[in-house]
């Protein structure tokens, strides 16, 4: 797809930006008619001699990092391909930069997640003459943050034009954001029409951080402020103490030296019926157990009865549902039970969206495998994040599973058969293009195969979530 739209914008048409018609207009009016003059600081731009910054946008892979609320809950997503397409832009050319932008949202507009959004937000972020671009209203309006990056040349937009197509895309439901105004004085003038104001932990300590965040409620109360690449829990507490709203960062999955500790009784329960099923116990020894948890049998009837599981009869024992959901499902469904029995801790919701993310990732690069290696994978991409999801040491939690030790190799020490897979999985939540591509060639794909496998996961992730949601 990438590259079916690099030939399209750079050998068959004029580049779409340098048109300068208001796309909020075209899209509100239909009747406006027609579009208006390019730009002539765009007409003037000169053309792309070095084909290398296209190259590295085209091999570039979609990213996707969680967002997070003051709770710790999952609020929405910033999507961007993977950070090669912007550090290693060799020419500094704004069509270059518009390209990149364009290829990022048509890729997110062919992944089709939007329906499965629900409240949650995605954050894109654009560069400030990209701001008019048609393609921008492509995306839901009401779930859309697009924050303006600033590009250095001499065909930067006006105040002026800024201000009305912040104004325009407001009206249709947009939302908008810049980065810290103290550091891009740029934007200083769209503070009372912005909703969003990101920064980074590098750029905040306890002077600057006090100055900032006051500046902002002064100058625009009713913006959001967004930390992005925060590292730990420790950076997310102090930024939370001193009145930062949204956070973004590799602390989502950041561990932290837990103690031993009780587990919930559906723990126990669960890790009981686990145990058995890999013994292969008669069916009967199952029931027993799960007659002592009327929680979870009934939420076993009420998952095999679901619309989504397509049977055309209704189970009313629990025998029937076990014989008609079979084992292998059941295991992972226990699992999947077991990941979110400590749904009530912070960050336990975002932690097991980004395991069951990779559980799926997992499943689907090994799609030419057995149903049982590939039903292996995905409890290795489940279970690669136990520890953070349970807030148990990682030994601890995998011994009380009596996990296969292949799976138990790839989690503990990034060996065996799985480790390469989880190793891809891992890679595609950074933003290291060099690990993500060196990632996919041991596991024998494209990186560009890697990411659509990810969008994918994403999409299962969502929908699972809607249809257990209880």
């Amino acid at each position: 797809m990438l590259s079916s739209l690099l030939r399209r914008l750079f050998r068959h048409s004029p580049p779409p930006e340098e048109s300068d018609a208001n796309p909020c207009t075209l899209a509100s009016d239909p009747a406006s008619g027609g579009t208006q003059a390019p730009s002539p600081a765009l007409q003037q731009e000169p053309p792309l001699t070095d084909t290398s910054s296209i190259e590295d946008i085209e091999g570039s892979v979609i990213c996707r990092e969680a967002v997070l609320d003051r709770q710790q809950k999952i609020i929405g997503y910033q999507f961007l391909l993977q950070k090669a397409a912007y550090d290693h832009i060799r020419v500094h050319n704004r069509r270059v930069f518009h390209l990149y932008a364009e290829v990022l949202l048509q890729n997110l507009v062919h992944a089709n997640i939007f329906p499965l959004l629900g409240q949650r937000s995605i954050f894109i972020e654009i560069p400030d003459s990209f701001l008019g671009h048609p393609s921008l209203v492509q995306l839901p309006a009401a779930n859309t943050f697009f924050i303006l990056k600033p590009v250095q040349d001499s065909r930067a937009p006006t105040q002026n034009d800024l201000q009305d197509k912040t104004r325009a895309l407001r009206k249709l439901g947009y939302r908008i954001g810049i980065p810290d105004p103290l550091a891009v004085p740029a934007y200083f003038h769209l503070l009372p029409e912005i909703d969003l104001v990101s920064t980074r932990p590098s750029e905040v300590d306890i002077e600057k951080g006090e100055k900032l965040f006051g500046f902002i409620f002064k100058k625009a109360p009713q913006a959001s402020i967004l930390v992005s690449n925060l590292s730990g829990i420790e950076e997310f507490n102090f930024l939370h103490k001193i009145g930062a709203t949204l956070f973004q960062g590799p602390f989502i999955i950041s561990r932290e030296h837990w103690q031993k500790a009780e587990l919930s009784p559906d723990f126990t329960h669960l890790t009981i019926l686990l145990k058995k099923l890999r013994q292969d116990a008669e069916t009967r020894e199952i029931v027993s157990i799960l007659k002592q948890d009327a929680a979870i049998t009934l939420r076993l009837l009420r998952y095999i009865n679901s619309a989504a599981n397509g049977l055309r009869e209704h189970v009313t024992s629990i025998e029937h549902a076990i014989t008609l959901l079979g084992r292998e499902p059941l295991r992972r469904w226990f699992m999947l039970l077991l990941c979110g029995s400590n749904r009530n801790q912070p960050r336990a919701a975002a932690v097991l969206e980004t395991a069951l993310i990779r559980a799926r990732f997992m499943e689907l690069v090994s799609s030419s495998r057995t149903a049982h290696e590939r039903e292996a994978f995905f409890l290795t991409g489940l279970l690669s994040l136990i520890d953070v999801i349970l807030q148990q040491p990682i030994e601890h939690a995998l011994q009380s599973l009596s996990i296969d030790d292949d799976i138990c190799n790839a989690v503990l020490h990034n060996q065996g058969i799985y480790a390469a897979t989880l190793a891809l999985a891992r890679a595609c939540e950074s933003m290291d293009s060099e690990h993500i591509v060196s990632a996919a060639r041991a596991c024998n794909i494209h990186p560009e195969q890697a990411s659509a496998c990810y969008m994918d996961a994403l999409s299962w992730t969502l929908t699972l979530q809607q249809e257990t949601s209880d």
